[in-house]
This record gives C-alpha cells, sequence and structure tokens, in this order.
C-alpha cells in the first residue's frame, strides 16, 4: 500500500476529478457519505453531534457530514470559523447547502468571538477543521478551541487527520495545539504520520475509507513509502526445488555469543534453521559449545580459540550469507576482531546487536562495510550509531542518508519497521505486537534474515519476507500466549505457522 504525501493527495484529488471524471463539489459528498456512514455506526441514542468545521475543504466535509446526520434525524449543532472571511468553493457551497436543512439544532458562523458549546460526555465532536494541508502550528483561537475540545470529556472523531497534526513531519509542531480523536476517519490511505508511535496519542484508532479516488492515479504516483501487504510478501517467497538438498538450500554463517550469551547464539540459530536453510555454521567461543550442541544439535559449530569471546575472524568461503551481533559482547578484541571480520567477509551480510554497538563506537569502520549490507538497528542502537532525534520522522531522514551514504539496507527495527533502502525507499512493516517487545527478538530477526539471504533472496525481499515473518511469527505467538507472557522462542516455534499462511496466499 502507497503512503502518500500531503502534496500527492491533493494532486491525486486533482487526478480523480479530472479523469472520473466527477465535480469536486461531488466527490466531496462521496466523502462526506462515507464519513456519515461510519460516524452513524458508533452514534449511541441520546448523542448530542457537534460539529466544527474549517474554512477549508476538511470545513466542507464537516458540513456535508453535518447536513446528512441532521437530515437523517440526529442532533446536530455546527460551528463555521471563517475569521479571515475566505472559504474554499466547496466549503463554501456546503455552507449553503447546511442554511436550508431546517432539521438543523443549530448553525454557527464564527468570524470573530466564539462562545463554545457545552461538551460532556454525551457529545459526539466532529472535528473538521484542517485537513492534511496543514503546514505550520495551529495558534491563536484555533488552538485554544483545540485545548478546549481536548479537555472536555466528549468523544471526538475527526475527519481524515487530527487538527493540528500534520501529514509528515511534526518536529516543529506544537503538541498541546493538536487535537486528540478518539477515532480518526482517513479518507482513501493511511497518512505517514500515522505509523509514528509519539503520534498514537492523537489518532486513536483509525478507520481508512475508501472514496473512490482513482486507482489508475493511485498507481501512476509514485511514493516513497509504503506499508508492505500480504499478498506482496506471498509472491516474493521462494518456492522449494522437489529435488533440493541441503547443499542447494544455502549454508548461512552466524558469528555469535559470548560468555553468558549463548542464548543470543541460539536463538539466532534456531530462527535461521527455521526459516528454511540448508545449513548452518555458528562461529562461537568455547564457553558456549554445550549448550549450543545439546540446543541446537543441527547446527554445525566453528570454535574460537579464546573460551570467552571473538578473537578470530572466519573465511567465509562456501557461506552464502554471514550474520554477526547476537551476544558478541563489545570486548576491544572483539572490536578488533570485528573489523577483520567485515574485510574478509565476500557474501551477503547482516549485522545486528554488538556489532552494531561496536560500529557505534569505531564509526569510521562503517565506511568498510560492503555494499548490500543489512544492519538491523532498535531504536537505541541507531541513536548510538547516527546520534538523537526529536521524533520518528528525523529518525527515519538520519536513516536515509546513512543508507545511501553506506550503500546499505537499514531495517530500523520496532511498531511499524522501517525497511530503508539505498535509494532512499522506505517499506513499513504492519506485523507485529509489543508482546515481542523482549530480550532475543531482536536474535530471531537477524537469524531469520540471515537464512533468507543464505537461501538467495535479493536483499530488499530478504528484509521485507524476513520483517513481515518475523512480526507474523510474533502475532500469531501473542494470539495463542497473549503478549504478556510472550517471549523469543515463541516466536521461531510459530515460524512454521507464518511461513504456511504466507504459502496459502501464494499464486500458483
Amino acid at each position: 500500500m502507497k503512503i502518500f504525501t500531503s502534496a500527492q493527495i491533493h494532486e491525486l484529488d486533482k487526478y480523480t476529478i479530472e479523469h472520473e471524471p466527477i465535480k469536486s463539489i461531488d466527490l466531496m459528498e462521496r466523502a462526506a457519505g462515507k464519513l456519515t456512514a461510519a460516524i452513524t455506526r458508533i452514534l449511541e441514542g441520546g448523542t448530542k453531534v457537534v460539529v466544527f468545521a474549517g474554512p477549508g475543504n476538511n470545513g466542507g466535509d464537516a458540513l456535508a457530514v453535518a447536513r446528512m446526520l441532521a437530515t437523517a434525524g440526529h442532533e446536530v449543532s455546527a460551528w463555521l470559523f471563517n475569521t479571515t472571511g475566505r472559504l474554499s468553493p466547496d466549503c463554501k457551497l456546503n455552507r449553503d447547502r447546511l442554511k436550508d436543512v431546517k432539521k438543523m439544532k443549530s448553525f454557527v458562523m464564527v468570524t470573530d468571538e466564539f462562545d463554545p458549546p457545552v461538551l460532556d460526555a454525551s457529545t459526539l465532536v466532529v472535528d473538521g477543521l484542517f485537513g492534511s494541508g496543514l503546514n505550520k502550528p495551529l495558534t491563536g483561537g484555533f488552538a485554544s478551541l483545540v485545548k478546549y475540545i481536548n479537555a472536555s470529556q466528549a468523544k471526538v472523531v475527526s475527519i481524515d487527520i487530527p487538527s493540528g497534526l500534520m501529514t509528515e513531519s511534526n518536529e516543529y509542531n506544537v503538541k498541546a495545539n493538536i487535537i486528540r480523536a478518539n477515532i480518526t476517519l482517513t479518507l482513501q490511505q493511511p497518512k505517514l504520520s500515522f505509523l509514528f508511535p509519539e503520534n498514537q496519542q492523537y489518532i486513536g484508532k483509525v478507520e481508512v475509507l475508501d472514496i473512490g479516488i482513482s486507482p489508475e492515479g493511485i498507481a501512476a504516483t509514485d511514493a516513497q513509502y509504503t506499508i508492505m501487504e500480504k499478498e506482496d510478501i506471498a509472491c516474493r517467497i521462494i518456492s522449494r526445488n522437489p529435488f533440493a538438498h541441503k547443499g542447494t538450500m544455502g549454508h548461512a554463517l552466524l558469528i555469535a555469543g559470548s560468555r553468558g550469551m549463548a542464548g543470543a547464539a541460539m536463538l539466532a540459530t534456531k530462527a535461521c534453521l527455521r526459516s528454511g536453510v540448508g545449513k548452518v555454521t555458528v562461529h562461537t567461543p568455547g564457553a558456549n559449545v554445550l549448550p549450543l550442541q545439546i540446543g541446537v544439535p543441527e547446527a554445525i559449530l566453528h570454535i574460537d580459540g579464546n573460551d570467552n569471546i571473538m578473537t578470530e575472524a572466519v573465511g567465509t568461503e562456501g557461506f552464502q550469507a554471514v550474520g554477526i551481533g547476537p551476544g558478541l559482547g563489545t570486548d576491544e578484541m572483539t572490536a578488533i576482531t570485528l573489523i577483520g571480520q567485515l574485510r574478509r567477509t565476500q557474501c551477503p551480510m547482516v549485522i545486528d546487536a554488538d556489532a552494531l554497538n561496536i560500529l557505534a563506537s569505531h564509526k569510521a569502520w562503517m565506511q568498510q562495510l560492503p555494499a548490500g549490507t543489512i544492519l538491523t538497528p532498535h531504536l537505541g542502537e541507531f541513536e548510538r550509531l547516527e546520534g538523537s532525534f526529536t521524533d520518528t520522522y528525523e529518525r527515519l531522514s538520519k536513516a536515509m542518508l546513512l543508507a545511501e551514504r553506506l550503500h546499505a539496507y537499514i531495517v530500523l527495527k520496532g511498531h511499524n519497521t522501517a525497511i530503508i533502502t539505498p535509494g532512499g525507499r522506505i517499506v513499513f512493516c504492519p506485523t507485529g505486537n509489543a508482546g515481542m517487545a523482549t530480550a532475543g527478538s531482536g536474535d530471531v530477526l537477524t537469524g531469520i534474515l540471515t537464512a533468507l539471504l543464505a537461501r538467495g533472496y535479493r536483499h530488499l525481499d530478504a528484509c521485507m519476507v524476513g520483517t513481515y515473518l518475523h512480526g507474523l511469527a510474533g502475532d500469531i505467538a501473542a494470539e495463542e500466549l497473549g503478549m504478556e507472557s510472550l517471549v523469543a522462542s515463541d516466536i521461531i516455534r510459530c515460524l512454521p505457522k507464518a511461513f504456511s499462511l504466507l504459502a496459502s496466499q501464494k499464486k500458483i
């Protein structure tokens, strides 16, 4: 699914109007019909509806919704704010239409001072003040109104986007001047800012309404941001050749573990094996040999000369992919060995956990990463690599610059995990849940990604399929066990079901 910028949304509206063809007021009417139906579904008996409309097309939508709700017999009061004397043409038309509706409880046009209505627990506020075109923080009277609404006990439904929230970056926004909606009825497609954790407090529950924007226009519009869909992932799954054997299914090398951190190596190895690779070799210190041989008998062990930490780089001839970092530790001898390993690795590589932390302490080494390397930092690891950031949009911007500079793929882990390509594309993963915020979850992802690379997946496909599978397995585990009790090994246990679900979507 494509995620469009505010400028692209405006252009798609124009494209639909020109090519359907349809008048802009009729497109607004169609959207208002969908909004009204969605609002009607949540209206309870005795609920008073208060509609706040701004001077633009978002306000026009709100006025049309007020008219439709009143005509259907609901108790509706509406306020249209026109403090500058300039309404958009379609907002003006809907203002005139609303004037003729006899069933409205009240309709007030505000041009100066404003006495706000009582907003209590029996009130539903329809927020249509400002839409996706907003590009600066709300101030003055509009900021005061937003604060008044937020302080009330009323339930709030926002049209398209909560007023005051911007579609992309909110780095310089005034957080107190953004509507806190209970429900956001967004038009056609979710907005980029909806995917960021800091904005969940404003959007509430999101429902996407299809208002009939031109499919041809959507298909023809290039989008920097996309959200994976199950069908997109299913078609990327590489089918097994009936004549396959372990020698043709890829050989993965995992460099993981230190004394006391055998578990990280074990989780990555188990996940790698569960992701379809033919063979897995684990390079690990001697202290981890016994737990790995008992816990993962399918793995081949390559034992470091040191019992406690990694001190020897490994030749990568014969391996199709390398994953490095889980439980590795950050000892300086390990750090020196890591740079040697990076220099001699000739196959695709996944770098995670302590390998990232070592690179964060030796930033000049990052320039020696082979092109196409996959980095999988969580929020803290990325901050150590690239410094602090004020919000998720800035974090994404920094990740895009890093991916371009290193010619690398960056998997920014978290809710709505983001994959950033060297060319600046960003793909969000919709699977996964808060139960996966548990030790070892990232090690599991490293194992999955390394296996897929060894199987022969292209870098972007490995990132997309791997993160989707990881999150889907976590969702299956959470459904079975609940999020509170989920541990990383549950994700591995549910990988077979995740693969099966995707295989059922695959078109033969």
